[in-house]
């Protein structure tokens, strides 16, 4: 398969871990937005969320148990917000569901 996010996930490419289990990669967005700006992917090839079933969606569950986590590890007191755009007309680039954890700044919206 040739996804950009399978192969970091693998170790095919490098990122900047962050987290890692056997169900989820977190790493460094490489174009950073705020100054926590992490992508979170199930290592299992999942579209989009217009593809989450009933077979998949416990790891969509534990990818927001491993939010609540990083958000106590990290410090993100203050606040974060989590980002998923899906399909091309919503924005999505990859192909491969993924997660944008912000914070560290006041975000606004629906800017950004």
């Amino acid at each position: 398969m040739d996804c950009l996010f399978c192969k970091i996930a693998s170790g095919e490419i490098p990122s900047k871990k962050i987290y890692e289990d056997d169900l989820v990669y977190v790493f460094e967005d490489i174009a950073p937005t705020a100054p926590i700006h992490y992508l979170l992917i199930p290592k299992e090839h999942i579209v989009s969320a217009a593809h989450i079933n009933e077979s998949n969606s416990k790891v969509i569950a534990h990818i927001f148990e491993v939010i609540a986590k990083l958000s106590v590890e990290k410090g993100m007191k203050d606040g974060f917000r989590i980002v998923n755009n899906c399909g091309e007309s919503g924005g999505q680039t990859v192909m491969h569901l993924h997660f944008h954890l912000l914070s560290g700044r006041q975000l606004t919206w629906p800017a950004g």
